[in-house]
């Protein structure tokens, strides 16, 4: 009897769509490519999706049928020594040789028909240009850079977009680039004047807003949890707060925390998983108090956040798009260093109506001054633009036409450029 292989030539072929995200810091990147992922399986449930991550947390997201994760030797960033590895001895090239191995190996044994970059063209040191070139030469894969609204302000986005030589990696390797956003919101084609042969590749996807709630996740998790806590969002009024990763996210905590509650409401604070363990510290005296409940990390936020009466976050692009589809008054607390990023969003969004956004000090009074306001039913402004929150719901047929297209050209070789790609830092 002939022994069946998943390789065997004669089964049906099988769609395989694959995506990358760096994921040096935070769960930014990996929390977009997973919604990607849960939207491309809910299209056609036979397809197989692999997930490559920098992030562990990654196998702790709500994840679709049919789809496996690779995750990566992790890297982190120290701000006196720069990029390195988060938990080996060594340099970057050490760490980064490695990454560039599994992902190599892993995408050359999949062969995806398409594969989906999350922000950074080339990977952490140019860690995915050995597959790339790989990927190209055979053919067979369709290859898109997907780009979040705001990279950064625009002297530093373009000067970094130099600096990675982003135009000459997309015209090499690249079908096409996926914004993320809505141009009348903000155009990163215009703010940073991309090249025509760039914008003619790009496609606005809308906000990855939309659709995001998992039908795989029954609660949320409490703070030091592993597994799916059995206890559901308040039943009782309740504000939420949201700091991201929690890196950078120990002052609006702690405000949070000591911030005076509207009448009748509990307060909920999920502090994500990398709290410095100092403000862990410090934020569990300040949080001993009955209405306000504390977790470390949350499975599917979505729930929480439209049950809440009101939302103070940080500006990060994920829970911004939660924050819109939601409905529900915001306001947002912008990181503004190292990266503008979140404070260039916050602000055009606020100009246009859609939420409020605090800036400068931090202080409890203040957060507690908005949720009292926004508690007392004061009217917020009427938005200015009806914002596109369907990106979710338009990536499955973006995927189906790259599928149905014609064999990818292999891409020209650059003799000159590959020890400078291969050797740069580009998270």
């Amino acid at each position: 009897m002939r022994q069946i292989s998943a390789l065997d030539p004669e089964l049906p072929a099988r769609r395989r769509v694959a995506f990358y995200s760096h994921d040096t810091q935070g769960l930014g990147h990996v929390r977009r490519t997973s919604l990607l992922a849960r939207a491309v399986v809910d299209a056609d449930p036979d397809v197989d999706v692999l997930l490559l991550s920098g992030a562990r947390e990654a196998t702790s997201l709500p994840l679709p049928e049919r789809t496996e994760v690779v995750t990566l030797p992790r890297v982190g960033k120290d701000p006196d020594r720069g990029y390195g590895p988060r938990t080996w001895g060594g340099t970057l090239d050490d760490v980064v040789r490695v990454r560039a191995g599994v992902l190599d190996g892993a995408l050359a044994a999949f062969r995806p028909d398409v594969l989906v970059v999350d922000k950074v063209p080339l990977g952490v040191g140019g860690e995915l240009l050995p597959a790339l070139r790989r990927l190209r030469a055979d053919g067979r894969t369709a290859c898109v850079l997907g780009l979040r609204d705001v990279l950064d302000t625009p002297e530093v986005a373009v000067r970094e977009w130099r600096e990675q030589r982003s135009t000459s990696v997309i015209e090499r390797f690249f079908d096409e680039v996926w914004v993320y956003g809505d141009a009348r919101v903000y155009d990163p084609l215009t703010e940073y004047a991309l090249p025509e042969h760039v914008a003619a590749k790009a496609v606005f996807t809308g906000y990855l807003g939309r659709g995001r709630a998992s039908t795989t996740s029954t609660g949320y998790l409490g703070s030091g949890r592993t597994d799916v806590a059995a206890t559901a969002a308040p039943a009782e009024p309740y504000v939420l707060c949201l700091v991201g990763g929690g890196q950078d996210g120990a002052a609006l905590a702690e405000a949070f925390a000591a911030a005076p509650l509207p009448a009748g409401h509990r307060g909920v604070l999920v502090t994500g998983p990398y709290l410095p363990e100092a403000a862990r510290d410090r934020l569990g005296t300040v949080a001993a108090r009955d209405d306000l409940e504390v977790h470390a990390f949350v499975r599917d936020v979505v729930p929480l956040v439209e049950g809440a009466a009101a939302v103070v976050t940080m500006g990060g692009y994920n829970s911004v798009c939660e924050l819109l589809a939601s409905g529900r008054p915001g306001l947002v607390v912008p990181r503004t260093h190292p990266r503008a990023e979140q404070l260039v969003r916050a602000c055009r969004l606020a100009d246009l109506g859609l939420l409020d956004v605090l800036v400068g000090a931090i202080m409890p009074g203040r957060v507690g001054a908005w949720l009292a306001r926004t508690a007392a039913g004061v009217a917020p402004r009427r938005p200015e633009v009806d914002v596109d929150l369907d990106g979710l719901s338009r990536v499955p047929e973006l995927v189906d036409r790259l599928v149905a297209g014609a064999t990818r050209p292999a891409a020209a070789t650059h003799p000159q450029d590959q020890q400078e790609e291969e050797h740069r830092a580009t998270a």
